[in-house]
């Protein structure tokens, strides 16, 4: 079985103003699905990796032949990473997380508005390309947390909750360098139920 992107759940205009449909129509259909073909390119020099999940494929690094590890590593780390982004937003939101989440973020940072705060603070210091997440490590806490390129939270035994892209292409067209703005504005298409079902997965 290939891997493919997860699909969507919402129409390629429907993040706007804050993501334009071009941005998404890109990223989604251009990026995200690169990383899904090249992933399966790589994996086709081993066809028994296509038994394994998308999850471990990402976490188990260190059993991937060396001939593809560095292409699994980009490759699937894109995939995977990209379906939990855009699983992560929805249009029209209220800005407001919900249920145990919302419980687990005001007892580990004091409030939601410190939680943004630290939050942007950690996308805004990634030098380069990656990922701002919001994970859950195995002893429950909450911790924010970047990573570089397409490496994720499950290399380093956490369960992601929530992410923000910032690679430029997640952006440029409408920000342009702006990342500040970015993520200012991001906040209004953040999915707090799916975040909340995440965590709840993952507790």
């Amino acid at each position: 079985m290939t891997f493919e992107p997860a699909a969507l759940q919402y129409a390629m205009d429907a993040l706007e103003p804050v993501i334009d449909a071009r941005t998404v129509e890109i990223h989604f259909t251009k990026h995200h699905a690169t990383y899904a073909k090249n992933l399966n390119a790589a994996l086709e020099k081993h066809p028994e990796l296509f038994t394994w999940t998308l999850e471990k494929l990402v976490s188990s690094l260190d059993k991937i032949p060396e001939d593809i590890r560095t292409a699994v590593r980009n490759n699937g780390g894109g995939v995977y990473n990209h379906n939990i982004y855009w699983a992560s937003l929805a249009p029209r939101q209220s800005g407001q997380p919900v249920g145990e989440l919302s419980k687990a973020i005001d007892s580990t940072f004091g409030s939601l508005d410190i939680f943004k705060s630290e939050f942007e603070k950690s996308a805004l210091a990634r030098f380069g390309s990656g990922y701002c997440w919001l994970s859950r490590k195995k002893d429950g806490q909450l911790v924010i947390h970047s990573t570089a390129n397409q490496d994720n939270p499950l290399q380093e035994n956490m369960i992601p909750i929530l992410v923000v892209d910032v690679w430029e292409h997640a952006y440029y067209l409408n920000y342009q360098n702006r990342r500040a703005d970015y993520l200012s504005q991001w906040w209004k298409i953040v999915d707090w139920k799916s975040a909340n079902d995440r965590y709840l997965a993952a507790v």
